[in-house]
């Protein structure tokens, strides 16, 4: 009996972009709306019952409707579908209803593990498309892998997908494709962005590694300091400078989004939908493209930075940065913004495991404010401002660079909790 998704030691995944035709856009349109009415449906039929389990008197109607909606929430994939019909149709993927089951089912997980995280919402229907599916394989299957499930490979250009068929999709790593008979596909999105561009992630899993584990001592350990000056600075003295992606079209962009709003004045002026507004739609696009390149510049940046610093250190510890908290200031939330901080951490954190290397973070108190060759603290009226890029100990007269003198802290801080 071969091993579930789960059960398999090393997941990893990939996105890929895809071309459909004109008839597998609909369908990915007709799967998406379905999944967002399922989610929306269960999420409805949850706050209605909370409502009337509030109703103390004992009546009838109300202890029926109860009975009703308890009935449905056993088993929401027959229940709704039996009473809207259309969800039964042959186009639509039976796969795609117990994703967007099991993905209300965890936001409600989410939300009793991390109160922060808030009940689930209602989904609005939106410019992006997204539906989930998962690649069965046959029960008796000695070897499932990426060319025998119901989502699978068909060669280096196509790929097959339920209720989709045959798509030709670009850019699957060739590591990946050199070794497709001993990895599994489990969870399968297929997504449309604002600009219009389809894409396919697949969740993949395998016994063997999907990257070669690094050995060795490379440059040892190393701290680093994020600040929104430069981007980086690290305890052996390196500066990486902070491209600020979002503050070079940052005017080309409120060009793009004032003429967005003129348009979409005039629409509305005329009585006409939105979605029917051809000049309005044809803007829209203008300004998710400008959006799309610029988050793509800033990945591509930070997963070459993470990249480095993995590979070439044992040892990577950081601040832990609480950047929803930072960006309540407002003076500096654009910056803290345009950085894109978590994701770096985030990044480091999965790199990390897939290299063999260690990752820490750190609480930051006080790595700027002490002196790092004498452990002096700067208190009081000698305490530094943001504005303090540089200075003196006045316990042993060393020479701080501010940003350098927090990178070291930190890499002391992490080598004790390491």
């Amino acid at each position: 009996m071969s091993k579930t998704m789960a059960q398999l030691t090393y997941h990893y995944g990939v996105k890929v972009r895809i071309f459909p035709s004109t008839e597998q856009k609909r369908l990915i349109k007709r799967n998406s709306d379905a999944s967002r009415f399922i989610y929306n449906e269960m999420n409805g039929m949850n706050r209605e019952l909370f409502m009337l389990r509030q109703v103390k008197i004992p009546i009838t109607i109300v202890q029926q409707r109860i009975q009703t909606l308890e009935q449905r929430l056993k088993n929401p994939s027959t229940e709704i579908s039996n009473v809207h019909g259309w969800l039964n149709s042959p186009y639509l993927d039976s796969l795609m209803k117990a994703n967007a089951i099991k993905n209300y089912r965890y936001a409600w997980k989410l939300f009793r593990k991390v109160h922060r995280s808030g009940i689930p919402v209602f989904h609005k229907k939106r410019t992006e498309q997204k539906y989930q599916t998962s690649c069965m394989y046959a029960g008796k299957l000695p070897n499932p892998n990426m060319t025998n499930g119901s989502v699978r490979l068909l060669d280096r250009c196509h790929i097959q997908l339920p209720k989709l068929g045959v798509l030709r999709f670009k850019g699957m790593p060739v590591k990946l494709l050199n070794r497709q008979n001993n990895v599994r596909i489990g969870t399968t999105t297929i997504s449309m962005d604002a600009t219009g561009r389809y894409y396919v992630s697949m969740q993949l899993a395998s016994d063997q590694a999907f990257a070669t584990e690094l050995s060795g001592n490379m440059n040892g350990s190393v701290g680093i300091d994020l600040n929104t000056d430069n981007f980086l600075t690290d305890s052996d003295g390196n500066v990486v400078a902070n491209p600020r992606y979002y503050r070079s079209i940052k005017g080309k962009l409120a060009k793009a989004q004032r003429k967005l709003s003129r348009r979409a004045l005039r629409a509305k002026k005329q009585r006409r939908p939105l979605r029917d507004a051809k000049n309005y739609q044809k803007q829209r696009a203008i300004v998710a493209s400008i959006q799309r390149k610029v988050a793509n510049r800033r990945n591509n940046f930070l997963h070459n930075v993470s990249t480095a610093l993995i590979k070439n250190h044992d040892l990577v510890v950081t601040e832990e940065l609480r950047s929803k908290n930072m960006l309540r200031n407002h003076a500096l939330a654009m910056s803290i913004a345009d950085v894109g901080w978590r994701t770096l951490l985030g990044m480091l954190a999965y790199k990390a495991n897939l290299y063999n290397r260690q990752f820490v973070t750190i609480n930051p108190r006080n790595t700027t404010q002490t002196c790092s060759q004498c452990g002096y603290l700067m208190q009081g009226n000698e305490k530094l401002t943001l504005a303090d890029r540089k200075w003196t100990c006045p316990q042993c007269g060393t020479y701080h660079i501010r940003d350098w003198n927090a990178a070291k802290n930190i890499l002391v801080k992490g080598l004790a909790s390491a």
